[in-house]
């Protein structure tokens, strides 16, 4: 009988430090095919994100493109939302159908001229999809694999993940989820910062993604509402090249210490990692496309890199 009470409390004590330990992990981590629990932090020190997925090698904001960064090996898939007019999250760098990616359903191409007049803000969901984003020639990427392709919905794409992950030998991504939100375009594009963010974690919460997730934004505000209403989920404050304001002053309109600091990667210098660092910022350029400069960064101490191509890494 005491052997057997003595195996009970081992056993739960282990199963209480387990989920203590997840808990209190500051980097999310998944379950792998196995069933296992892992902790991307304690696989690696580096995190490796595909910029909407892999734009360089897939048309972007896709499934396909999420799924084949995952062959690549990212620890953590970048992507960007905005909303339908029923509410519906989907992933989109615009908040309208660009007119280098998009073919109408008519088969014709969308004009540069006219591109802002499909605002996906004013479409329903069933709409959005009849447009596609993967077969026509990206100009700029002519590594992009061309294959019909739509803009998914949050929920499809963290379904997929999941359903694809069940045959993988790895940790779970982590998602960097960007609010694509900014004062002239409040509730004309896309909802006003509070009400965007409460329908994001509406869908994050829906999907149990809460420790997977992380939300970045140019927009301070959406990162205030989220660090006031939702402390728990990591924020990634982004920074433009033409943004030449000091640490101090950028962090002073945010009103908080961000979980992460992400400028474009010109702006990179060891003195902003080591200023970053010293107030336990990790630091997460974008986006960086270069081999040699991926190698540079990773040298001056950079926590991780966002690339159009993964397969760099």
């Amino acid at each position: 009988m005491k052997k057997t009470r003595f195996a009970i409390i081992g056993v739960v004590t282990i199963l209480i430090a387990c989920v203590s330990s997840k808990q209190n992990s500051n980097h999310p981590g998944g379950y792998n095919s196995t069933g296992t629990y892992t902790d991307i932090k304690m696989q690696t020190n580096f995190d490796k994100q595909g910029h909407r997925g892999c734009r360089g090698l897939m048309p972007e904001n896709t499934i396909p493109a999420m799924l084949h960064a995952l062959d690549l090996g990212v620890t953590t898939l970048e992507m960007d939302i905005v909303f339908t007019k029923d509410s519906v999250a989907i992933l989109s760098h615009e908040p309208f159908y660009n007119h280098e990616i998009t073919t109408k359903p008519d088969g014709s191409f969308i004009e540069e001229k006219e591109e802002t007049n499909y605002n996906i803000f004013n479409m329903s969901y069933a709409e959005t999809q009849r447009y596609d984003v993967g077969l026509k020639p990206h100009p700029r990427f002519p590594q992009q694999q061309k294959k019909a392709a739509y803009k998914p919905s949050l929920a499809e794409v963290f379904d997929a993940v999941k359903k694809d992950m069940m045959t993988r030998r790895r940790p779970f991504p982590y998602f960097n989820i960007e609010t694509k939100t900014k004062p002239v375009t409040d509730n004309i594009y896309h909802p006003a910062p509070a009400a965007f963010v409460d329908m994001l974690m509406n869908v994050i919460k829906e999907k149990n993604m809460e420790e997977q997730v992380m939300i970045q934004s140019f927009d301070p505000r959406t990162l205030q509402h989220l660090h006031q209403h939702y402390p728990n989920i990591p924020s990634v404050l982004l920074i433009e090249d033409y943004d030449k304001r000091s640490l101090e002053e950028q962090l002073k309109q945010l009103g908080f210490i961000p979980t992460v600091y992400s400028p474009d990667h010109s702006l990179i210098t060891k003195e902003l990692i080591g200023k970053c660092h010293q107030q336990n910022i990790k630091v997460i350029p974008w986006t960086v496309n270069n081999k040699d400069r991926i190698k540079e960064l990773k040298t001056m101490g950079v926590d991780g890199i966002i690339s159009d191509y993964p397969n760099l890494f």
